[in-house]
Protein backbone atom coordinates (compact mmCIF):
# COMPACT_ATOMS: atom_id res chain seq x y z
CA UNK A 1 0.00 0.00 0.00
CA UNK A 2 1.23 3.47 -0.87
CA UNK A 3 1.08 6.58 1.26
CA UNK A 4 -2.31 8.14 1.95
CA UNK A 5 -1.62 11.85 1.51
CA UNK A 6 -5.20 12.80 2.37
CA UNK A 7 -4.96 10.93 5.67
CA UNK A 8 -1.60 12.59 6.37
CA UNK A 9 -3.19 16.04 6.11
CA UNK A 10 -6.42 14.91 7.77
CA UNK A 11 -8.66 15.97 4.89
CA UNK A 12 -11.25 14.35 2.64
CA UNK A 13 -10.35 13.21 -0.86
CA UNK A 14 -12.54 15.92 -2.36
CA UNK A 15 -10.92 18.75 -0.39
CA UNK A 16 -10.45 22.04 -2.24
CA UNK A 17 -7.26 24.13 -2.44
CA UNK A 18 -8.15 26.28 0.56
CA UNK A 19 -8.78 23.21 2.73
CA UNK A 20 -5.45 21.71 1.67
CA UNK A 21 -3.59 24.91 2.50
CA UNK A 22 -5.38 25.27 5.84
CA UNK A 23 -4.54 21.69 6.80
CA UNK A 24 -0.89 22.08 5.84
CA UNK A 25 -0.57 25.39 7.70
CA UNK A 26 -1.98 23.90 10.90
CA UNK A 27 0.07 20.69 10.84
CA UNK A 28 3.33 22.27 9.65
CA UNK A 29 3.25 24.74 12.53
CA UNK A 30 2.39 21.95 14.97
CA UNK A 31 5.21 19.60 13.93
CA UNK A 32 7.95 22.06 12.93
CA UNK A 33 11.20 20.78 14.51
CA UNK A 34 12.04 24.23 15.91
CA UNK A 35 8.87 24.02 17.99
CA UNK A 36 8.09 20.33 18.44
CA UNK A 37 10.89 18.28 20.00
CA UNK A 38 8.82 15.10 20.47
CA UNK A 39 10.18 11.87 18.96
CA UNK A 40 8.88 11.41 15.43
CA UNK A 41 7.89 15.06 14.97
CA UNK A 42 10.57 15.73 12.38
CA UNK A 43 9.57 12.70 10.29
CA UNK A 44 5.92 13.77 10.56
CA UNK A 45 6.94 17.27 9.41
CA UNK A 46 8.53 15.73 6.32
CA UNK A 47 5.47 13.56 5.55
CA UNK A 48 3.21 16.62 5.80
CA UNK A 49 5.39 18.55 3.34
CA UNK A 50 5.36 15.72 0.80
CA UNK A 51 1.59 15.33 1.07
CA UNK A 52 1.07 19.05 0.58
CA UNK A 53 3.38 19.22 -2.46
CA UNK A 54 1.43 16.45 -4.18
CA UNK A 55 -2.12 17.53 -3.30
CA UNK A 56 -1.52 21.25 -3.98
CA UNK A 57 -0.33 20.49 -7.52
CA UNK A 58 -3.22 19.81 -9.89
CA UNK A 59 -1.31 17.46 -12.20
CA UNK A 60 0.34 15.46 -9.42
CA UNK A 61 -2.94 15.17 -7.55
CA UNK A 62 -4.77 13.94 -10.66
CA UNK A 63 -2.22 11.15 -11.19
CA UNK A 64 -2.17 10.29 -7.49
CA UNK A 65 -5.97 10.08 -7.30
CA UNK A 66 -6.03 7.61 -10.20
CA UNK A 67 -2.95 5.53 -9.57
CA UNK A 68 -1.86 6.18 -5.98
CA UNK A 69 1.68 6.80 -4.77
CA UNK A 70 3.11 3.93 -6.82
CA UNK A 71 1.64 5.32 -10.02
CA UNK A 72 2.75 8.87 -9.21
CA UNK A 73 6.34 7.91 -8.46
CA UNK A 74 6.42 5.24 -11.14
CA UNK A 75 5.49 7.63 -13.90
CA UNK A 76 1.86 6.72 -14.59
CA UNK A 77 0.18 9.31 -16.77
CA UNK A 78 -3.34 10.63 -16.50
CA UNK A 79 -4.03 8.79 -19.75
CA UNK A 80 -3.43 5.45 -18.11
CA UNK A 81 0.02 4.54 -19.44
CA UNK A 82 3.41 4.57 -17.83
CA UNK A 83 5.89 4.83 -20.66
CA UNK A 84 7.90 8.04 -20.68
CA UNK A 85 5.58 9.85 -18.31
CA UNK A 86 6.82 12.29 -15.72
CA UNK A 87 7.69 10.81 -12.35
CA UNK A 88 7.58 12.59 -9.01
CA UNK A 89 10.18 12.31 -6.27
CA UNK A 90 9.96 14.39 -3.11
CA UNK A 91 13.05 16.61 -2.87
CA UNK A 92 13.49 15.63 0.77
CA UNK A 93 13.68 19.12 2.33
CA UNK A 94 10.47 19.91 4.25
CA UNK A 95 11.95 23.21 5.46
CA UNK A 96 12.14 24.44 1.87
CA UNK A 97 8.44 23.65 1.42
CA UNK A 98 7.73 25.46 4.70
CA UNK A 99 9.80 28.49 3.66
CA UNK A 100 8.00 28.83 0.33
CA UNK A 101 4.60 28.58 2.04
CA UNK A 102 5.25 30.90 4.99
CA UNK A 103 8.01 33.11 3.55
CA UNK A 104 10.35 32.00 6.33
CA UNK A 105 11.89 28.71 7.41
CA UNK A 106 10.78 29.36 11.00
CA UNK A 107 8.25 32.13 11.73
CA UNK A 108 7.97 31.40 15.42
CA UNK A 109 10.40 34.05 16.62
CA UNK A 110 13.28 36.25 15.65
CA UNK A 111 15.08 35.16 18.82
CA UNK A 112 15.76 31.76 20.28
CA UNK A 113 16.27 31.43 24.04
CA UNK A 114 18.57 28.85 25.61
CA UNK A 115 18.92 28.14 29.31
CA UNK A 116 17.37 30.16 32.13
CA UNK A 117 16.21 33.69 31.41
CA UNK A 118 17.64 36.82 32.86
CA UNK A 119 21.04 37.77 31.52
CA UNK A 120 20.45 37.30 27.81
CA UNK A 121 23.18 38.23 25.40
CA UNK A 122 22.84 39.03 21.72
CA UNK A 123 24.65 37.02 19.10
CA UNK A 124 24.46 38.79 15.75
CA UNK A 125 25.20 37.66 12.22
CA UNK A 126 25.64 39.63 9.04
CA UNK A 127 26.82 38.67 5.57
CA UNK A 128 29.90 40.60 4.50
CA UNK A 129 30.17 39.83 0.81
CA UNK A 130 27.13 37.85 -0.28
CA UNK A 131 23.49 38.91 -0.56
CA UNK A 132 21.55 38.30 2.62
CA UNK A 133 18.18 39.97 2.90
CA UNK A 134 17.58 39.50 6.60
CA UNK A 135 20.39 39.91 9.12
CA UNK A 136 19.34 38.16 12.32
CA UNK A 137 20.04 37.96 16.01
CA UNK A 138 20.13 34.98 18.30
CA UNK A 139 19.98 35.45 22.06
CA UNK A 140 21.88 33.04 24.24
CA UNK A 141 21.26 32.94 27.97
CA UNK A 142 23.67 31.90 30.68
CA UNK A 143 27.45 32.17 31.02
CA UNK A 144 29.62 30.08 28.71
CA UNK A 145 33.21 29.08 28.86
CA UNK A 146 35.60 27.35 26.51
CA UNK A 147 37.91 27.75 23.55
CA UNK A 148 38.76 26.16 20.27
CA UNK A 149 37.41 26.87 16.83
CA UNK A 150 37.02 25.30 13.43
CA UNK A 151 34.17 24.34 11.12
CA UNK A 152 33.13 21.04 9.67
CA UNK A 153 30.41 19.82 7.37
CA UNK A 154 28.36 16.92 8.63
CA UNK A 155 28.20 13.62 6.79
CA UNK A 156 30.88 13.09 4.16
CA UNK A 157 33.18 16.10 4.36
CA UNK A 158 34.99 17.47 7.39
CA UNK A 159 36.91 20.68 7.89
CA UNK A 160 39.10 21.37 10.89
CA UNK A 161 40.34 24.88 11.39
CA UNK A 162 43.30 25.87 13.58
CA UNK A 163 42.71 25.42 17.25
CA UNK A 164 39.98 22.80 16.85
CA UNK A 165 41.12 20.46 19.63
CA UNK A 166 39.15 18.18 21.86
CA UNK A 167 36.85 19.59 24.50
CA UNK A 168 38.38 19.60 27.97
CA UNK A 169 36.75 19.05 31.33
CA UNK A 170 33.56 17.78 29.75
CA UNK A 171 32.42 16.32 33.05
CA UNK A 172 32.69 19.70 34.72
CA UNK A 173 31.34 21.93 31.96
CA UNK A 174 27.99 21.38 30.28
CA UNK A 175 27.49 22.65 26.73
CA UNK A 176 24.46 24.58 25.59
CA UNK A 177 22.48 23.22 22.63
CA UNK A 178 23.77 24.07 19.13
CA UNK A 179 22.56 27.34 17.65
CA UNK A 180 21.10 26.62 14.22
CA UNK A 181 20.24 29.01 11.45
CA UNK A 182 19.25 28.47 7.83
CA UNK A 183 21.68 29.77 5.22
CA UNK A 184 19.92 30.32 1.90
CA UNK A 185 22.10 29.78 -1.16
CA UNK A 186 21.18 30.32 -4.82
CA UNK A 187 21.24 27.44 -7.27
CA UNK A 188 23.96 29.29 -9.19
CA UNK A 189 26.11 29.26 -6.05
CA UNK A 190 25.44 25.55 -5.58
CA UNK A 191 26.39 24.92 -9.22
CA UNK A 192 29.75 26.71 -8.98
CA UNK A 193 30.51 26.65 -5.26
CA UNK A 194 30.98 29.83 -3.27
CA UNK A 195 32.29 31.30 -0.02
CA UNK A 196 29.88 32.88 2.46
CA UNK A 197 31.40 35.17 5.06
CA UNK A 198 29.33 35.62 8.19
CA UNK A 199 30.24 38.25 10.78
CA UNK A 200 29.50 37.31 14.37
CA UNK A 201 29.74 39.20 17.64
CA UNK A 202 30.34 37.27 20.83
CA UNK A 203 31.50 37.83 24.39
CA UNK A 204 34.72 36.30 25.67
CA UNK A 205 36.21 36.05 29.14
CA UNK A 206 39.39 38.02 29.76
CA UNK A 207 42.21 36.79 32.08
CA UNK A 208 40.98 39.17 34.82
CA UNK A 209 37.48 37.67 34.67
CA UNK A 210 35.85 40.57 32.80
CA UNK A 211 33.97 40.10 29.55
CA UNK A 212 34.81 41.66 26.20
CA UNK A 213 32.86 41.84 22.96
CA UNK A 214 34.70 40.21 20.08
CA UNK A 215 33.85 40.43 16.39
CA UNK A 216 34.81 37.60 14.12
CA UNK A 217 34.22 36.55 10.51
CA UNK A 218 33.35 32.92 9.85
CA UNK A 219 33.89 31.66 6.30
CA UNK A 220 31.64 28.93 4.94
CA UNK A 221 33.04 27.29 1.81
CA UNK A 222 29.98 25.91 0.02
CA UNK A 223 31.10 23.12 -2.29
CA UNK A 224 29.52 22.49 -5.73
CA UNK A 225 26.47 20.24 -5.53
CA UNK A 226 25.88 20.40 -1.78
CA UNK A 227 22.36 19.30 -0.97
CA UNK A 228 19.81 21.33 0.95
CA UNK A 229 20.01 20.29 4.59
CA UNK A 230 23.81 20.04 4.66
CA UNK A 231 25.06 21.26 8.04
CA UNK A 232 28.26 23.25 8.61
CA UNK A 233 29.30 23.41 12.26
CA UNK A 234 31.61 25.91 13.92
CA UNK A 235 32.59 24.37 17.22
CA UNK A 236 32.42 26.45 20.41
CA UNK A 237 32.03 29.82 18.66
CA UNK A 238 29.22 31.13 20.88
CA UNK A 239 29.40 33.52 23.84
CA UNK A 240 32.09 32.61 26.35
CA UNK A 241 31.15 32.72 30.01
CA UNK A 242 31.79 31.03 33.32
CA UNK A 243 30.73 27.47 33.98
CA UNK A 244 29.74 26.30 30.50
CA UNK A 245 31.34 25.31 27.23
CA UNK A 246 30.19 27.62 24.40
CA UNK A 247 27.51 26.26 22.12
CA UNK A 248 28.37 25.24 18.58
CA UNK A 249 27.10 27.36 15.72
CA UNK A 250 25.43 25.36 12.95
CA UNK A 251 24.51 26.72 9.53
CA UNK A 252 22.07 24.62 7.49
CA UNK A 253 22.20 24.99 3.71
CA UNK A 254 18.81 25.80 2.17
CA UNK A 255 17.84 26.44 -1.45
CA UNK A 256 16.95 30.04 -2.12
CA UNK A 257 13.79 30.06 -4.30
CA UNK A 258 14.74 30.52 -7.96
CA UNK A 259 12.59 32.41 -10.51
CA UNK A 260 13.00 29.70 -13.18
CA UNK A 261 14.27 26.44 -11.70
CA UNK A 262 13.49 23.98 -8.93
CA UNK A 263 16.04 21.51 -7.62
CA UNK A 264 15.26 17.79 -7.67
CA UNK A 265 18.34 16.09 -6.28
CA UNK A 266 21.12 16.90 -8.75
CA UNK A 267 18.57 17.58 -11.52
CA UNK A 268 16.84 20.91 -11.93
CA UNK A 269 13.39 21.42 -13.38
CA UNK A 270 12.19 24.21 -15.65
CA UNK A 271 8.55 24.74 -16.61
CA UNK A 272 8.04 26.00 -20.17
CA UNK A 273 4.75 27.75 -20.92
CA UNK A 274 3.08 26.99 -24.26
CA UNK A 275 -0.18 27.95 -25.89
CA UNK A 276 -2.53 25.17 -26.96
CA UNK A 277 -1.75 26.05 -30.56
CA UNK A 278 2.00 25.60 -29.96
CA UNK A 279 1.42 22.34 -28.13
CA UNK A 280 -0.69 20.85 -30.93
CA UNK A 281 0.95 22.34 -34.01
CA UNK A 282 4.58 22.34 -32.93
CA UNK A 283 7.03 25.06 -31.99
CA UNK A 284 10.67 25.83 -31.20
CA UNK A 285 11.49 27.07 -27.70
CA UNK A 286 14.61 28.46 -26.05
CA UNK A 287 15.28 27.00 -22.62
CA UNK A 288 17.48 28.92 -20.14
CA UNK A 289 20.17 27.14 -18.16
CA UNK A 290 21.90 27.82 -14.85
CA UNK A 291 25.11 28.56 -16.69
CA UNK A 292 23.78 31.48 -18.76
CA UNK A 293 23.47 29.87 -22.18
CA UNK A 294 20.21 28.80 -23.79
CA UNK A 295 19.31 25.42 -25.24
CA UNK A 296 16.98 25.00 -28.21
CA UNK A 297 14.17 22.46 -28.12
CA UNK A 298 12.72 21.65 -31.53
CA UNK A 299 9.14 20.53 -31.00
CA UNK A 300 7.89 21.13 -34.56
CA UNK A 301 7.23 17.43 -35.18
CA UNK A 302 5.74 16.65 -31.77
CA UNK A 303 2.48 17.08 -29.96
CA UNK A 304 3.30 18.34 -26.50
CA UNK A 305 1.17 16.67 -23.84
CA UNK A 306 0.77 18.07 -20.30
CA UNK A 307 2.79 15.20 -18.76
CA UNK A 308 5.65 15.34 -21.27
CA UNK A 309 9.17 15.93 -19.94
CA UNK A 310 12.25 16.66 -22.02
CA UNK A 311 15.66 15.94 -20.54
CA UNK A 312 18.73 18.03 -21.41
CA UNK A 313 21.71 16.09 -20.14
CA UNK A 314 24.51 17.65 -18.13
CA UNK A 315 22.74 20.94 -17.45
CA UNK A 316 21.86 20.25 -13.83
CA UNK A 317 23.85 20.55 -10.60
CA UNK A 318 27.12 18.76 -9.81
CA UNK A 319 26.90 15.48 -7.91
CA UNK A 320 28.02 16.18 -4.30
CA UNK A 321 30.53 13.33 -4.20
CA UNK A 322 31.53 13.58 -7.86
CA UNK A 323 31.46 17.28 -8.89
CA UNK A 324 32.84 16.54 -12.36
CA UNK A 325 29.49 14.92 -13.21
CA UNK A 326 26.27 16.92 -13.44
CA UNK A 327 22.60 16.11 -13.29
CA UNK A 328 20.14 17.02 -16.03
CA UNK A 329 17.79 19.87 -16.84
CA UNK A 330 14.22 18.57 -16.88
CA UNK A 331 11.81 20.60 -19.00
CA UNK A 332 8.10 20.31 -18.12
CA UNK A 333 5.32 22.06 -19.98
CA UNK A 334 2.48 24.26 -18.79
CA UNK A 335 -0.06 24.41 -21.60
CA UNK A 336 -2.47 27.32 -21.50
CA UNK A 337 -5.93 26.45 -22.72
CA UNK A 338 -8.22 29.20 -24.10
CA UNK A 339 -10.93 30.46 -21.77
CA UNK A 340 -13.56 30.52 -24.51
CA UNK A 341 -14.06 29.28 -28.07
CA UNK A 342 -16.41 30.65 -30.68
CA UNK A 343 -18.91 28.27 -32.22
CA UNK A 344 -17.15 28.44 -35.59
CA UNK A 345 -13.85 27.36 -33.99
CA UNK A 346 -15.65 24.57 -32.13
CA UNK A 347 -17.12 23.33 -35.41
CA UNK A 348 -13.68 23.31 -37.06
CA UNK A 349 -12.11 21.44 -34.16
CA UNK A 350 -14.99 18.99 -34.01
CA UNK A 351 -14.59 18.14 -37.69
CA UNK A 352 -10.78 18.11 -37.58
CA UNK A 353 -9.77 16.42 -34.33
CA UNK A 354 -10.05 12.63 -33.94
CA UNK A 355 -12.59 11.23 -31.52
Amino acid sequence: MGKDYYKTLGIAKGANDDEIKKAYRKLALKYHPDKNKAPGAEEKFKEIAEAYEVLSDTKKREVYDKFGEEGLKGGASSGGGGGGAETYTFHGDPRATFAQFFGSSSPFATFFEFGPGGNSRTFAFGNDDMDMEDPFDLRMSGARQGGGQGAFRSHSFNFAGPGGGRMTNQKDHAQDPPIEHDLYVTLEDIARGCAKKMKISRRVIQPDGSTKKEDKVLTINVKPGWKAGTKITFQKEGDQGRGKVPADIVFIIRDKPHPHFRREGSDIRYTCKLSLKQALCGTIVEVPTLFGEKKTLNLTDEIVKPNMVKRIQGQGLPFPKEPSRKGDLLVSFDIKFPDKLSQSIKDILYDTLPN
